[in-house]
């Protein structure tokens, strides 16, 4: 995909058009560091927001969004079903929940946040098809756009795609220099969904630590080459895998430069050579593992 800027999209299979890159919520503190981080965002061209119920800060970001002055049409919002919630009536009070604090009348995208959370692991496969049944349902109701899942490996697709009437368009995993997730990315990519990737700089969840690929010798290196940074260079591989990048940052000047990759590229051998990068980032949590 020959991207021009933030606002170019990528097409799921639904036919819903999702911005090639989003801004990403997790671990933005609430309250005026988050409003203040999404409105920062949403004023340096970023038209894609993505939030969870979990990161708790749902309430701050919609208030972002309200307050922007940008035409709630012409901005990707995304949510995720919380780890707690599973069934069909719980994922229903869950989004109406999401929905109520965002301030917002429907989502243009949800997602199943882990499948198979260590609450609901004795009978996974029919908690998550319950859930996605209510997700459906709420599709139906005009609250969704799109629905999608995230950490789901392709024994979790399987499962949920075997009873679904409405198919996931994307999966969200961590995906960056060092971590490419090669059969879970041959398998969403076989299932016609699109590859979201957050933690783009290496950043973990239930791993062992943040052994962020910022640093690492090689992205250092190409600093130099392309008088990029090394998220800049980090964000650019990204878009060139194919899939959607979705950068955190609570500092403006950090939100602005993320957004500067359009205007370079990668050549195929550093591409190639980001992806076997070694010793980095820090390893991850598996869904079926996982202590949460």
């Amino acid at each position: 995909m020959n991207f021009k800027s933030a606002v170019d999209t990528y097409k799921l299979s639904d036919g819903t058009e999702i911005p090639c890159i989003g801004f990403g919520t997790w671990q933005t503190p609430d309250g005026e560091t988050a409003v203040n981080a999404v409105k920062a965002a949403l004023e340096a061209g970023y038209r894609h927001i993505d939030a969870a119920a979990v990161y708790n800060n749902e309430t701050s970001v919609g208030k972002a969004i309200r307050e922007s002055g940008i035409p709630r049409k012409d901005i990707f919002v995304t949510s995720k079903l919380a780890n707690s919630r599973r069934g069909y009536d719980s994922t229903v009070e869950g989004l109406n929940k999401t929905l109520s604090d965002m301030g917002l009348d429907y989502l243009d995208l949800y997602l199943i946040h882990w499948p198979n959370p260590k609450n609901f692991r004795d009978n996974w496969q029919h908690n998550n098809s319950e859930s996605w049944r209510a997700m459906e349902d709420l599709v139906k109701a005009g609250k969704i756009k799109a629905l999608g899942v995230s950490n789901f490996h392709e024994h979790h697709l399987d499962a949920l795609i075997k009873n679904a009437t409405i198919k996931p368009t994307v999966n969200q995993i961590r995906l960056c220099p060092g971590d490419t997730k090669d059969a879970i990315v041959k398998a969403s990519r076989d299932r016609d969904i699109l590859l979201e990737a957050y933690s783009p700089f290496g950043g973990t969840v239930g791993g062992m630590g943040s052994n962020s690929i910022l640093k690492a010798p090689l992205l250092l290196e190409l600093e130099k080459k392309y008088s990029k940074s090394s998220a800049q260079i980090s964000l650019r591989w990204s878009l060139q895998m194919g899939f959607l990048p979705l950068p955190k940052s609570v500092t403006p000047a950090n939100i602005v430069s993320n957004l500067s990759v359009f205007d370079f590229e990668l050549a195929e051998e550093d591409v190639k050579a980001l992806s076997k990068l070694e010793g980095y980032p820090d390893p991850f949590a598996h869904p079926d593992e996982a202590p949460f």
